[in-house]
């Protein structure tokens, strides 16, 4: 149990580590719906930028009028720093560094050599094994059980769903207050056990790597494939448009994991690899399978 939670059920301080667009989203959520949210960046000058990152969000929710009270009033509950020791009182913290997991077990024990032994831990990440870092964790603490999967989907404030990932040592609370915690952000929770990829990459990769063979084969262009996703199966945005949001290297790296654990079915198609080398990576670059400039 946390020290003190709001009537929602969340805890009352959230902790973010790493403030970049997925990081920011995943404040911004928090803290319109009520919690302090503290954001924690590797220097002072990507503090600056995140606490800017958020601070946008949430005026773009005063703006749609889905901010309850003002922006000043979130933003006094905003706390933007460089330092670990200041998610010291968080009830609950999650990692939203970069899909690595070299990257994110560091980021994980560094975390949890400052949180409370009452404090809950989360990551989002979209593929990695939850039951590794898990573990990463219980090195620390000597609970491993207190960390599950919160797989937040780009971009957070549109996004209604978030993948719950249930370890195999999550505990019996962690497994009931998460997918709340979902329900409290205004979101809905698809619960899934530690798989690779687990539902939502799983799935989602498999039609976007067929979908860039079918590029790198001349069967149709990068548009008509995403079109005949998004008209004739209702997707909300194509294959390789989503492709391109989520970043083409992000892609790579998570069909390369799902290749090693689930066969050649995953392999990543050379159209993939060679624009990831030639740095087009999408919209953050400005070029993927589309262009941008």
């Amino acid at each position: 149990m946390t020290d003190s939670t709001l009537p929602s059920g969340l805890p009352a301080t959230v902790g973010v580590l790493g403030g970049g667009r997925m990081g920011a989203g995943i404040a911004h959520a928090f803290l319109i719906s009520g919690a302090a949210v503290t954001v924690v960046e590797a220097d002072p000058d990507a503090a600056t930028a995140a606490r800017q990152r958020v601070l946008d969000q949430v005026q773009a929710s005063a703006d749609r009028g889905k901010l309850d009270g003002t922006v000043d009033e979130a933003a006094a509950r905003l706390t933007v720093s460089s330092a670990n020791a200041d998610f010291a009182g968080c009830g609950l913290v999650i990692e939203a560094v970069p899909e690595d997991m070299g990257i994110k077990t560091a980021a994980l024990k560094g975390v949890a050599e400052v949180v409370g032994d009452t404090a809950w831990l989360a990551t989002n990440t979209s593929s990695l094994s939850v039951d590794d870092l898990a573990a990463a964790v219980g090195e620390v603490t000597g609970h491993p059980e207190r960390l599950c999967g919160l797989h937040f989907f780009n971009p957070v404030p549109a996004s209604k769903l978030i993948e719950v990932v249930i370890g195999a040592q999550t505990s019996d609370e962690l497994r009931e207050l998460a997918p709340a915690w979902v329900t409290a952000l205004g979101k809905t929770p698809v619960v899934v056990q530690n798989r690779p990829g687990f539902a939502s990459s799983r799935l989602g990769v498999a039609i976007a790597l067929e979908a860039m063979r079918m590029v790198e084969e001349g069967a149709a262009s990068a548009e008509d494939i995403d079109n005949a996703m998004t008209l004739g199966y209702k997707h909300p945005v194509g294959p390789l448009a989503l492709t391109d949001i989520v970043g083409l290297d992000v892609r790579l790296g998570i069909a390369e994991y799902l290749a090693e654990e689930l066969g050649e079915r995953f392999a990543p198609p050379q159209i993939l690899r060679d624009k990831v080398a030639a740095g087009d990576l999408g919209r953050k670059s400005g070029r993927g399978f589309y262009d941008y400039s």
